[in-house]
């Protein structure tokens, strides 16, 4: 449901009569997003035979976080490779953009502090000057500019903010103490392990327990959990439900229970010099790693390139690709393939490989805001994370809380996000894409008004980013069943796919993790 001043209604009727009205007729701004049209030229093929345009060890199909981690991995090694980008940008959902203000992330927008066994993802950070050393226990010390500046959080609830977004304003002591059972349940569950000494939930996914008792919890809903274990009060179910709407696109109903707890008991970072719980991030979101990452392959990135089919010959792999620019077929030979793109479409460009079936996207929403300044309101103060206890969106970052400048910005930048859960996923995507920026300037405009009446004078323009599979949705059944086991496999002995869908959960941590363990199969085939 969206709120709204007098009640409540479904989103798709508060949207029917979102007119662009003179209360909004100053705000500019655009519709952006991946390059659908020519993206569904997949499904219609018909595409005239390609000309042979050059041969290479592996062409890399992708150049969101998992393809450019490949592409790391193989420049490391001196492996020649192409990367095949259908975008004119490189990122996926991990990508950013700029204005006359500031950088800001049109996707992803931070990455939690590295559980300290994955080795690899913390080299890759010292590599980026993110993290600096380590103390004599071997802790990681983390630049300080890269670390989230306070104040971190804030949540308005009974028309204030209060600092943090777990409710604590106006709450009862009963839900206080639920709210705190529930916390030290998954500071248990943190640390728990399994029969087979590992970890019951961590990070990848792959590193985690198998043991039944913990498995078993995917075949439940979050919401179910939460029941049988007596979390029944208000805001505490309405936190959870924020948390999967964050992390999966949809609410703690639709969530495996697995899925939800992980959420939780997954992390187990450290640092240092900052507390376990505290985030790393930038202006333009996780686009700072991305940029990291392009350096590697950029004298090697095709942009404009639609993948359309993916053919084994012999001991070679045909890559046949559409140029944009060029209006052309073209044809890359290569030794090895890496599919580092989602799984609905990896089966698309290569028939051979089972189905998706099971695969299912939640669609999202990401909208850059520039205004004069954010009007201040009753209680905590402006914030790096701001939530609307509630609210129909997730909120909005301040995309220039790490500016280091005593200047204070010309204009304000906020980043808006809200995943489109209100229909099942198709039709939540097939709604989102039909309406025009006029409604979505509205939808925002007024939500923001919740918590700060007036701020549609205050907005000069409003970017749309509009991401029609956005993340992966691990409902129950999904991480644990036999769908995403058969895609881990594959018949075709130099053809490999790496993307964060093929964990069930779509964070930076799996997609850097798939992307590496695609690099080292090609690397142990060289």
């Amino acid at each position: 449901m969206a709120l709204v001043a007098g009640g409540t209604v479904t989103l798709g009727q508060y949207l029917a009569c979102a007119g662009k009205t003179d209360r909004y007729a100053h705000i500019t701004g655009k519709i952006n997003g991946a390059s659908a049209a020519v993206g569904h030229r997949l499904r219609e093929g018909g595409f005239p035979e390609p000309v042979v345009v050059g041969h290479t060890n592996t062409v890399i199909a992708g150049s969101g976080v998992a393809g450019l981690t490949a592409a790391r991995k193989l420049r490391q090694h001196n492996i020649p490779f192409k990367v095949l980008e259908l975008e004119p940008r490189v990122g996926g959902n991990a990508g950013w953009g700029e204005n006359n203000y500031s950088p800001y992330p049109l996707g992803a927008h931070y990455l939690p502090l590295p559980n300290l066994d994955n080795k690899p993802l913390l080299a890759l950070l010292e590599e980026a000057g993110i993290l600096t050393g380590y103390d004599p226990a071997g802790v990681p010390v983390y630049n300080e500019t890269d670390l989230c500046f306070d104040p971190e959080e804030r949540l308005f609830i009974h028309n204030r903010w209060q600092e943090g977004l777990v409710p604590q304003l106006g709450i009862s002591g009963a839900t206080a103490a639920e709210i705190r059972r529930f916390l030290a349940e998954m500071e248990h569950l943190r640390w728990a392990k399994g029969v087979d000494q590992r970890f019951a939930f961590d990070i990848p996914v792959a590193f985690s327990s198998t043991d039944p008792q913990f498995t078993a919890l995917d075949q439940l809903t979050m919401k179910a959990w939460m029941q049988q274990r007596g979390y029944v009060s208000e805001e505490l179910t309405w936190y959870i439900d924020y948390c999967c709407r964050d992390d999966y696109g949809a609410a703690a109903d639709v969530v495996s229970a697995w899925a939800g707890i992980h959420y939780f008991a997954g992390r187990k970072g450290r640092a240092a010099n900052a507390e376990s719980s505290q985030v790393l991030t930038w202006p333009q979101g996780n686009g700072r790693l991305i940029q990291h990452l392009l350096q590697f392959s950029e004298d090697a990135l095709l942009s404009n390139s639609l993948v359309y089919r993916v053919t084994p010959v012999g001991d070679k792999v045909h890559v046949d690709y559409f140029d944009v620019k060029e209006h052309r077929t073209k044809r890359i030979i290569a030794d090895h393939c890496i599919l580092a793109i989602p799984r609905f479409v990896a089966h698309r460009l290569l028939p051979d490989m089972a189905p998706a079936s099971g695969f299912v996207y939640s669609p999202w929403l990401v909208a850059n805001v520039t205004l004069d300044e954010v009007p201040s309101s009753s209680g905590y103060p402006l914030s790096w994370d701001n939530v609307v206890y509630k609210g129909r969106s997730l909120g909005y970052v301040n995309a220039q809380q790490q500016t280091l400048s005593a200047v204070a910005p010309q204009k304000r930048v906020i980043t808006w996000y809200l995943p489109l859960d209100h229909l099942e996923p198709v039709a939540s995507r097939q709604y989102a894409l039909a309406l025009d920026h006029a409604h979505w300037v509205k939808l925002i405009t007024d939500e923001l008004e919740v918590a700060h009446r007036g701020i549609h004078r205050l907005i000069r323009q409003i970017d749309i980013q509009v991401w029609g599979h956005g993340m992966i949705r691990p409902y129950p059944g999904f991480i644990s069943g036999h769908a995403l086991k058969e895609t881990l496999q594959s018949s075709c002995p130099n053809i490999f796919t790496a993307h964060a869908d093929l964990s069930g959960v779509s964070i930076f941590e799996e997609a850097f993790y798939h992307g590496n363990k695609a690099a080292e199969a090609v690397l142990a085939r060289c």
